[in-house]
């Protein structure tokens, strides 16, 4: 989490008349104690009224607003539009994620032009989405963040099966499918699964460091080089 959006989530767990422990919020951020003493003070230093001291618990005094994004009635369209896309078309977790970011901008965009901005008429209908995608893109995001190696049995477009192994390293969006660009280790070399042709996806335990010739980087380029 990068540290701006992590002061963001400060202000916000603050949020509610009670008294908030510093280790609540580090084990809230996934941070040490340590850097939410240091957060909290640097947002006291920059006039976030937060009463209260470390040991002891932290305070957001009633009335407190973050200024409000000035966000322009095209570019709050072209969030809500992209959040659709998401929660459509990307794992659970994701979409998850889109919809609490639309009320979040909800919160601090001026009522009348986030409701203004909600009416523009582009949609992603789900037509073929599964389940079974969904916990897959899970899964293979997940992998992708945590560098950590992929297992799982897969059917190419022949009908032939395989078990594979994989360093997982980005995904695609094809506006039908879904693809995972991956380092492959029984092929030893660069291979394009589709999400939805791979069953019993596990996460290893095993993580995987950026190798020469095995990157994402290294991927891309190879593709560029395909006939």
């Amino acid at each position: 989490m990068r540290r701006a959006d992590r002061l963001f989530e400060i202000v916000q767990q603050l949020r509610g008349d009670r008294l908030v422990t510093a280790g609540m919020l580090a084990e809230k951020l996934e941070v040490s104690v340590r850097t939410i003493y240091r957060d909290v003070r640097d947002l006291q230093a920059s006039g976030v009224p937060i009463d209260g001291a470390a040991g002891v618990g932290y305070l957001l005094r009633p009335g407190y607003q973050l200024p409000p994004l000035m966000f322009s009635s095209a570019e709050i369209e072209a969030l809500i539009v992209g959040a659709r896309m998401v929660r459509t078309w990307a794992g659970r977790r994701l979409a998850a994620s889109a919809a609490e970011a639309l009320v979040k901008i909800g919160e601090v965009v001026p009522e009348e032009r986030m409701r203004s901005a909600e009416r523009v008429p582009i949609y992603a209908n789900n037509i073929r989405l599964d389940d079974h995608e969904r916990e897959n893109l899970d899964v293979f995001g997940r992998a992708i963040d945590e560098r950590e190696k992929i297992s799982f049995d897969y059917c190419d477009s022949l009908g032939d099966d395989s078990q594979r192994t994989v360093w997982p390293l980005a995904m695609h969006f094809w506006g039908k499918v879904w693809t995972l660009a991956a380092w492959c280790e029984l092929r030893d070399d660069f291979r394009t699964f589709r999400v939805d042709r791979a069953d019993n996806v596990q996460m290893t335990g095993t993580k995987f460091e950026r190798q020469k010739g095995r990157t994402l980087d290294d991927y891309l380029g190879s593709m560029t080089r395909s006939p």
